[in-house]
């Protein structure tokens, strides 16, 4: 007869913590990511954009700058874009199509092409992010 002694150890909270922390730290690389992409596709220029691609800025860049980020401590989401407060509404008119100030705009989506343009690369941060 052959005796056998088995000891074992529940690590599901080490775990757990782990991977709380690598979604929240590869969440806000991912939003981070898309951030710099939206600000990139938005130049400088006179005049409007062209319609259905990102529109213009000018002077010292204020809606690029305007674009912020922030991800949630339980790591289930983010949100990315134009700061109200810096930009107002007229951010969600470029993007969208609509009318700010008594004026139609056409759509510009500087927001939405970042995310198309980044959706590939997302899942490649929470690749091997957990582990010893």
């Amino acid at each position: 007869m052959i005796g056998m002694k088995v000891k074992t150890i529940d690590q599901t909270r080490r775990v757990r913590k782990a991977v709380d922390r690598a979604s929240y730290r590869n969440l806000g690389h991912a939003a981070a990511s898309l951030r710099s992409a939206a600000m990139k596709s938005i130049k400088r220029g006179k005049g409007p954009g062209q319609p259905g691609k990102p529109p213009h800025t000018r002077g010292k860049r204020k809606l690029p700058r305007s674009i912020y980020y922030d991800a949630d401590r339980e790591g289930l989401s983010s949100i990315v874009g134009p700061k109200h407060s810096l930009v107002g509404l007229s951010a969600e008119a470029q993007e969208f199509g609509k009318t700010y100030k008594g004026t139609k705009f056409p759509e510009r989506p500087f927001m939405g092409p970042a995310l198309d343009a980044n959706a590939d690369r997302m899942p490649s941060y929470w690749l091997h992010s957990v582990g010893e």
